[in-house]
């Protein structure tokens, strides 16, 4: 009896065409970094200090949600273009629901587009969107004991940005203890310890973002 493995294939097709957009997004010198984090980690007041900070670059947001538009709308307010994609139930994002997305939202003049994926720590980790950055987000509350429970996220991320750390002395979170935890499982990741409601942390971290868009793009 012959069995077919369906994710498999879906993913390996879904590779193929990341890996197809990524090199175009590189050849027009668009960087495109895929946020991603569980809900409420504070990716929207992160993306909102880091685009009033960078004012340098033109910036776009492309905002994933279930439903909804408010996150679209207060990118706007922050100075970025931004478009609103619904995903009808779905969980993540991938490569083709980004092109589509990029497609609405056009990426002339673009020198930078953040994709804050639709919030949760497992499928997003699961699907390349074609973006040559991937960060994800862990706040304070969360607990330190998350790169335990969502081993592929921290394995897939070239970034980890810990955030919200002004609630650091109301819980329970070892700074590096999660640190030690994320580089057993991936040791080239970058850390960043961050606030944005205070600014702390937040120069390391967009250091970090010129760093690799010039890089990546020999911008």
């Amino acid at each position: 009896m012959k069995v077919i493995e369906l994710k498999e294939t879906v993913t390996a097709s879904n590779d193929r065409d990341a890996e197809a957009l990524r090199e175009e997004l590189t050849m027009r010198g668009v960087l495109l970094v895929n946020l991603m984090s569980a809900p409420g980690s504070g990716k929207t007041s992160l993306l909102t200090k880091t685009v009033q900070d960078l004012s340098e670059l033109k910036i776009a947001v492309l905002e994933a949600d279930l439903d909804a538009q408010v996150d679209a709308e207060t990118m706007e307010a922050a100075g970025a273009r931004s478009i609103q994609a619904h995903t009808d139930g779905m969980c993540h994002m991938d490569a083709g629901m980004t092109r589509l997305a990029l497609e609405a939202l056009g990426t002339e003049q673009t020198d930078l587009v953040f994709l804050e994926n639709v919030g949760n720590l497992i499928c997003p980790a699961e699907y390349d969107t074609g973006a040559q950055l991937r960060v994800m987000i862990l706040s304070v509350p969360e607990g330190d004991d998350k790169p335990l429970k969502y081993p592929l996220m921290f394995r897939n991320s070239d970034a980890l940005i810990i955030s919200k750390t002004d609630a650091l002395p109301w819980f329970d979170f070892d700074v590096e203890r999660c640190t030690e935890r994320a580089r057993k499982l991936n040791p080239e990741i970058a850390v960043f310890p961050l606030s944005a409601k205070t600014g702390e942390g937040m120069d390391a971290w967009e250091a970090w973002l010129r760093r690799q868009r010039k890089e990546i793009l020999h911008a």
